[in-house]
């Protein structure tokens, strides 16, 4: 599967696809009502088809639910079935039940087969209205679903989720392999000794952050004033995450053009999270590590993930010697088994580059031209 993204052209006929996100939001208020109440009633879950033929019942006698399409109806149902199938899996790891959300904060709908009809050029077709779409690429697959998103702005974009068969082929171009290790003062240590440093988007605007802030809980709640700074705090943020976006596809363009494979170590971000809160938000790994993916399988590259248990940090690169305990202000340390000194992120990235090397399995392997003369 692959995703792609289109942004809409800004138009008043798009009031109505506003007014459909809406009325999802009101379904999708409505089913975990009825979640909630039947657990109150029986004490059991609630099941998802007798859900989807209560609101189905209630669709033909609701003219406003009737904007949302029968499958986005069942979307909605059966997304708050996964949440609760989730919810009772891992119940005990701090996992939420879904919950009630506003309504001018739902934010999506989703059209599986039917609604929608990709016309010539850049149009599209939902519903009896013809929509434009910024179309920066083509879509040359079998359209899965098709989603509607709303931001805070108030704009809206266009998810196609087609289906990509074909299985990348591994295509060796350098030779090189490398392993990376995330740190807090660094952004990333490569195991050849480079470092990379972050530009911490966030921090660096942080002040204008808070002004826009103050500007917008002085306002009196909903007035208009309100709703103007409500978009320019919000457009603030969007700014920030764009920058740390931008900066994210260039560093991974970068890196799959110096190495074949890239070994980086599984990261247990909701616990980095709450130790250091803002700072790993503002770092982001898990956003760049998705974009790396994406560009490492675009490039035939491959991306490797090692256990989260493994003491990298701890095991001496040299001769294999593990500490018992490790403080975090420890940067350098010095083994007692061969009596070498290790840099902490180093020799951290050097541990995770020979425990993913050796995990590497190499299906599908293609030589390029240029490899095999250097």
């Amino acid at each position: 599967m692959k995703t792609l993204k289109f942004k809409l052209y800004n138009h008043k006929r798009n009031r109505f696809l506003k007014r459909v996100i809406n009325a999802a939001g009101i379904i999708y208020n409505h089913a975990i009502a009825l979640h909630k109440r039947y657990y109150r009633m029986w004490g059991k879950h609630l099941n998802c088809a007798k859900l989807q033929s209560h609101i189905a019942k209630r669709r033909k006698r609701n003219q406003f639910w009737q904007l949302v399409g029968s499958q986005s109806v069942q979307d909605i149902c059966q997304r708050i079935e996964k949440a609760y199938q989730l919810f009772f899996k891992r119940s005990k790891k701090g996992v939420r039940p879904p919950g009630f959300k506003k309504v001018k904060k739902y934010k999506s709908f989703t059209l599986k087969l039917a609604g929608y009809k990709l016309l010539g050029g850049n149009r599209i077709k939902i519903g009896n209205r013809v929509y434009q779409y910024w179309k920066s690429r083509e879509i040359d697959l079998t359209v899965k679903t098709l989603t509607i998103k709303r931001t805070p702005l108030g704009e809206l974009f266009m998810v196609v989720v087609v289906d990509n068969c074909a299985e990348p082929e591994f295509e060796v171009k350098t030779g090189k392999i490398a392993g990376f290790d995330f740190g807090l003062k660094v952004f990333l240590t490569c195991s050849d000794g480079s470092t990379i440093e972050s530009p911490q988007f966030l921090k660096q605007s942080i002040n204008t952050i808070k002004k826009a802030t103050r500007h917008h809980s002085k306002k009196l709640k909903g007035s208009s004033n309100r709703e103007r700074a409500r978009k320019n705090l919000v457009r603030k943020y969007e700014d920030i995450s764009n920058q740390r976006s931008d900066w994210f596809w260039k560093l991974a363009h970068d890196l799959t053009n110096k190495f074949d494979v890239l070994c980086f170590e599984t990261l247990n971000l909701k616990g980095m999270h709450r130790l250091w809160g803002r700072k790993i938000s503002d770092l982001a790994f898990g956003e760049f590590l998705q974009i790396l993916e994406w560009v490492a399988k675009k490039k035939h590259k491959l991306v490797v993930f090692i256990d989260r248990w493994y003491p990298s940090t701890k095991t001496c690169n040299h001769c294999g010697h593990i500490l018992k305990e490790l403080d975090l202000s420890i940067r350098e340390w010095r083994c007692p088994s061969c009596q070498s000194v290790n840099g902490r992120d180093e020799n951290a990235a050097k541990n995770i580059l020979m425990v993913g090397a050796s995990t590497v399995k190499l299906g599908n392997v293609r030589q390029s031209p240029t490899a095999i003369t250097a």
